[in-house]
């Protein structure tokens, strides 16, 4: 992902009151004054379609890349996609078609109507269950999880989601667990934009596990 493309949607929603409570709650594990750059080399794919949640987007995508991380985002097809609750856009660089599994570090899908979409598309349930399957980390908020169990790998596993698709979850043979952050083996997971800082954390200590 070009750094402009990505500055670019950031700067839009520093105007939107709250995430700009979030950016600014966040900033210092931002790191942005730190020569130290944790994930460089690490490569993370963002799986987002039209009507995604902005702040579920762009603090996850701004925490990696602060840290070194290269990121691509893949959804339904190329262009530009909207958030349902800003006028926040994004573009969408590539489908998973064109993508191979062993070039991403970890998998990220933010929440809101994304996640709905997205699990529409039988080429992208396919690739995000092959790629849970590799054990890489996959990281999912709010509505995200909606894409793991259409995946069918949440049998047996420990997770938490926007609490209005718990039953879901639990559907889907998944505990539901009412809290921030559950991480079950290379699952995680958090249910709302308050719980983006434990959730980027996390996902970046995922990825440096082990060196």
């Amino acid at each position: 992902m070009k750094a402009s493309s990505l500055l670019s949607p950031i700067r839009t929603l520093l105007i939107l009151p709250t995430v700009l409570v979030l950016m600014i709650g966040g900033a210092t594990a931002f790191g942005a004054e730190s020569s130290h750059k944790p994930l460089a080399g690490k490569h993370v794919l963002f799986l987002v379609a039209d009507r995604f949640q902005d702040a579920e987007t762009f603090f996850p995508m701004g925490y990696l890349a602060a840290q070194g991380a290269s990121i691509t985002v893949a959804g339904l097809a190329p262009g530009t996609v909207g958030a349902y609750n800003s006028d926040a856009t994004i573009e969408v660089e590539t489908t998973v078609a064109e993508l191979q599994i062993d070039s991403f570090d970890a998998l990220v899908i933010p929440g809101g109507g994304s996640p709905g979409n997205l699990r529409q598309d039988e080429d992208l349930v396919r690739f995000t269950a092959a790629f849970f399957e590799t054990g890489r980390p996959v990281a999912a908020i709010c509505h995200g999880p909606q894409l793991l169990v259409t995946a069918g790998v949440m049998e047996g596993l420990e997770a938490t989601c926007f609490s209005g698709m718990s039953r879901e979850l639990e559907e889907a043979g998944a505990r539901y667990i009412d809290q921030p952050l559950v991480r079950d083996g290379n699952l995680i997971t958090s249910r709302l934009p308050e719980d983006l800082a434990p959730f980027s954390r996390a996902i970046a200590e995922a990825m440096t596990e082990g060196g």
